[in-house]
């Protein structure tokens, strides 16, 4: 199959979050399984910094309201031959500082620039003489292109591919005031109810949602978590129309970057079987956030970006009870500021058991994977997840909620039985957090039942491959409906 990928980050190139993950493994496992994937995304000024060999293969012009906006596609080699990878190239919309917008908030502009992004990678097919099977489109920076597929470009013969939407998270949308709806080129008649309008707004999620022929999410239990009221943000109705069109694929881990026998980011190296790396790796991430080392204490750590989505409106209570507990925390990340204000006072009120640092490194992200003995995820709601992935690779014990993607690839540990790869919770509750962080702690206590834990995490297997095959199935379905 010929697959155009239009997404709005990917790893290496430009990354805020998981999306970017997603975008930057699966395209490559596609690839590995013969099909020809064509990647689009824009070129931010952080992918320029990298002074990539980067090609410029055509100029192209986009109307937006009443004049054309001019860019270019910019084009890079690939390693592999099957995977072609273009960039959308416009100096005024894309060469910012930062992806979406400064801090927690968003470039007022950001409808212009992805209605722009969405029509410019459609015409790239023309230019390019791309021949597509499946469009493959993102969350709401790419959720026009199902809309314009059925549309503005519906009689073009070389438009007629099927389309996927993917939700990665339903609670951005990429809601726009009505006036910019003029900047889509599209008829008034769409901006409906049924259709683009969301309570007097422009709704661009719900563009993808309503026209693409299938739709997926990124974990099972969050393709039906959405159809209730409390995770469906507003368009659970929507979704509740599509039911037989939904599908959920778990999200895979690339194992090329996170694998602990081979991480560059990491001095110690280890494996199953071999893991004294994994105490070495512990003793320098406790250096790096300025914590005494103990083989007593179990060192929990947390990657995340600082919003409640993420559970901190339990931890944060929970921290204030931290001497409680015979274990040291370790927060990494980036959000609200008031969230970073409160990690930063109980690290400061609790040096010997509490570190943070605001903002994200890679470096440490991988260090703190390495050397944590658990790693934290109570979320309210999560779509997929890919630490609690990362973590069972790494010898790290995932502590979930069970919540979309965490509740697919998290089963709660069974002392008696040895089976279980992981702890996990159900009630969104400060309690029932603190009820499951004491088993863990206990748990960390018995040496022979945490190594069969610890081992059970180990081998799991969840690799791209297995979710490229599920993409691919659902590619064919899409092709073989009337």
């Amino acid at each position: 199959m010929n697959i155009l990928f239009a997404v709005s980050e990917a790893t290496p190139f430009a990354k805020t979050g998981g999306l970017a993950d997603v975008a930057g493994a699966l395209p490559s496992a596609l690839a590995e399984q013969g099909d020809q994937v064509y990647l689009f995304l824009p070129l931010y000024r952080e992918i320029k910094a990298k002074h990539l060999e980067l090609e410029k293969k055509a100029d192209i012009s986009i109307p937006i309201d009443d004049h054309l906006l001019t860019g270019s596609i910019v084009s890079l080699n690939s390693s592999h031959p099957n995977l072609h990878i273009h960039f959308i190239e416009q100096g005024d919309l894309f060469d910012r500082s930062t992806l979406y917008g400064p801090a927690s908030a968003e470039f007022k502009d950001n409808g212009t620039r992805f209605i722009f992004f969405c029509r410019a990678v459609l015409e790239a097919v023309t230019t390019l003489n791309l021949d597509i099977d499946i469009y493959h489109a993102h969350d709401w920076q790419t959720g026009l292109i199902p809309v314009y597929l059925k549309t503005l470009y519906k009689n073009l013969p070389r438009y007629q591919g099927g389309s996927l939407f993917t939700i990665h998270n339903l609670g951005y949308q990429g809601l726009q005031d009505k006036e910019i709806f003029p900047l889509t080129g599209l008829s008034w008649e769409e901006f409906t109810f049924e259709r683009l309008e969301f309570f007097d707004r422009l709704n661009l999620l719900k563009g993808g949602l309503v026209y693409a022929d299938k739709l997926n999410t990124v974990s099972l239990a969050y393709s039906q978590e959405i159809l209730e009221p409390e995770f469906g943000f507003g368009l659970e109705t929507v979704l509740a129309e599509r039911r037989n069109d939904l599908h959920g694929i778990l999200n895979g881990v690339d194992y090329e970057e996170w694998n602990p026998a081979q991480d560059p980011f990491i001095d110690n190296h280890f494996q199953l079987g071999r893991m004294k790396g994994k105490k070495s790796c512990k003793q320098k991430l406790s250096k790096a956030f300025n914590l005494a080392y103990s083989e007593k204490q179990p060192l929990i750590g947390m990657v995340s970006r600082l919003v409640n989505q993420k559970g901190f409106d339990l931890i944060l209570p929970l921290m204030e009870q931290v001497v409680e507990f015979e274990a040291k925390f370790i927060f990494l990340g980036t959000g609200e500021k008031n969230l970073e204000e409160q990690l930063a006072s109980l690290a400061q009120r609790y040096p010997n058991q509490i570190a943070f640092t605001c903002g994200y490194d890679n470096g440490l992200a991988h260090l703190l994977e390495a050397g944590a003995d658990i790693f934290m995820m109570p979320s309210h709601y999560e779509p997929c997840g890919l630490n609690q992935m990362y973590s069972l690779r790494y010898g790290t014990v995932p502590l979930v909620r069970a919540t979309g993607g965490l509740d697919d690839s998290i089963t709660h540990f069974d002392p008696k039985n040895g089976t279980g790869n992981g702890f996990k919770f159900n009630d969104y509750l400060v309690e029932d957090l603190k009820k499951t962080l004491i088993e863990a702690l206990s748990t960390y206590q018995q040496p022979r039942l945490w190594h069969k834990l610890r081992a059970n995490g180990m081998r799991c297997n969840f690799s791209w491959n297995q979710s490229a095959k599920k993409y691919r199935e659902l590619y064919k379905s899409i092709l073989s409906a009337p």
